[in-house]
């Protein structure tokens, strides 16, 4: 799982055009700076929240979840998760106008909340 999730974080990182934090030590471990990484998840939480782009969205809410519950356990937050949110002008559909952030932030803080359950704590 843990390549998995590195795979996926490096992925996205030309997403936000941020550093990920995360650095492959080889034989699936993995070396994460805890404040990149928060950055960086923020900033995809941001781009996620300010998205109407379905599929856009859709890739991110499966990834995010893991994400925003590894920050939290490294004792930051996701300002994005409280905080307004501008429409994005480049992850944008042309075919929805559908951009409703605070129902965006109120549906990730749900599937954050099942993927703590679903992920054993160190």
């Amino acid at each position: 799982m843990a390549q998995l999730f590195f795979r996926m974080t490096e992925a996205l990182a030309p997403t936000v055009e941020l550093p990920c934090g995360v650095v492959d030590l080889e034989a699936d471990e993995y070396a994460i700076d805890p404040v990149a990484f928060a950055l960086f998840v923020d900033a995809l939480v941001r781009q996620y929240l300010s998205s109407n782009h379905t599929i856009f969205k859709e890739l991110l809410a499966g990834y995010l979840p893991a994400a925003v519950v590894m920050v939290e356990r490294s004792g930051r937050t996701i300002a994005a998760l409280t905080g307004p949110i501008e429409r994005s002008a480049v992850a944008i559909s042309l075919d929805v106008d559908a951009f409703e952030p605070e129902a965006g932030q109120r549906e990730l803080i749900r599937l954050v909340t099942v993927a703590s359950r679903a992920m054993p704590a160190a």
